[in-house]
């Protein structure tokens, strides 16, 4: 029998992520892995009244084939496709669903290759990343990701459609009271192990992901002041991902908001690599606090583990206009923080989480 929580799914991705209105053009991409998924919100879409415009791939961005990649000239890569283009620049609508069967897939891709092609859609994706029409990624349960979770396939089910079958009205109520505490504040201290991190958020305010841009949602971000980071943090708890990599006990220390030196116990040359993708690469584009009551382990997927119940994330690279960010980069890089154990946030001086307990 058909898992009658995929269609709570669509049904969810559509109505309170999308709002899909009737004539509307959504662009769907998704894995082959996801096909009960696909085939359910193609149907909702139907029934709304509006057009899917279905991109299937086997692994890699919205609009390129790891494969492509991997093998066309340098110099293609740095050239978009019309086509694509005009998508991305016209759909009404993104609707995306990740399902690898192999989450390590492209980690043999040199970061030059992946910098190039994400720089060519760069113009087209600032669209998804100011948030001026309605988008949302999402993932569909699959064996790589249970494998990479360290649980059998059915408890990872549970577990996804746990964190994002949520009453996220009131989950936004909730976030949004937090989220206005840090709008009043100006110096945020993140304290815990190997890190003491001052960044402002004077001027800017914070946003509350609670059913729209990613799902699962639950957490709220805003872009710090581009130069205001000052100090040190260790991402000792969790590997840090990226391409199919894994970065352990990854260091960085800022000064007058730029990362000055950084280390890795694994995949070091790649993290220097990175930062050195662009100027931007190296400042902070957003901070993010993980709220969401259904996640509460480490799954080794970033889009969980940056809404861990106790954590926080910065992301190196670009940062969201719209929010006040005038970082500018090709990457966008979460790196998630547990402070669960002993760590601390300070809004002014006053404490306001307490390892991952809230004070406030």
């Amino acid at each position: 029998m058909p898992d009658p929580r995929i269609e709570r799914y669509a049904a969810l991705l559509l109505d309170t992520c999308l709002r899909v209105e009737r004539g509307w053009q959504v662009l769907v991409w998704g894995y082959p892995q996801a096909r009960p998924l696909l085939e359910a919100v193609t149907r909702e879409i139907g029934r709304r009244g509006a057009y899917p415009l279905l991109r299937l791939t086997f692994g890699g961005g919205l609009v390129y084939h790891r494969d492509w990649v991997r093998h066309a000239p340098l110099e293609l890569l740095s050239e978009p496709a019309s086509i694509d283009v005009h998508t991305l620049e016209n759909c009404d609508a993104l609707l995306a669903i990740a399902a690898p069967e192999n989450t390590r897939d492209g980690s043999d891709i040199a970061p030059e290759r992946l910098s190039a092609v994400q720089a060519a859609y760069r113009r087209s994706a600032e669209r998804v990343n100011a948030s001026d029409f309605p988008w949302v990624m999402c993932w569909y349960p699959t064996p790589a990701l249970a494998q990479e979770a360290g649980m059998p396939l059915s408890a990872f089910e549970d577990f996804l459609y746990h964190a994002v079958l949520l009453d996220w009205e009131a989950e936004h109520t909730r976030l949004s009271k937090l989220a206005a505490v840090f709008d009043a504040a100006n110096d945020v201290r993140i304290i815990g192990e190997g890190t003491d991190l001052h960044l402002s958020l004077a001027g800017r305010r914070t946003e509350v992901d609670a059913g729209m841009g990613n799902m699962p949602g639950g957490e709220f971000f805003g872009c710090p002041v581009e130069d205001s980071a000052e100090g040190t943090i260790t991402f000792a708890e969790f590997p840090q991902l990226r391409d199919g990599r894994q970065l352990r006990n990854v260091r960085l220390r800022f000064s007058g908001g730029k990362v000055v030196d950084a280390s890795a116990d694994s995949e070091e040359e790649f993290l220097l690599a990175t930062l050195d993708t662009d100027p931007g690469a190296r400042r902070i584009g957003e901070l993010g606090v993980g709220c969401n009551p259904g996640i509460t382990r480490y799954m080794g997927n970033v889009y969980f583990d940056e809404k861990i119940d106790g954590s926080v994330h910065i992301a190196l690279g670009f940062g969201f206009a719209d929010l006040g960010g005038t970082n500018e980069s090709a990457i966008h890089w979460d790196l998630v923080k547990d402070l669960r154990n002993g760590g601390r946030i300070e809004l002014d001086g006053r404490v306001v989480q307490e390892s991952g307990t809230w004070t406030i």
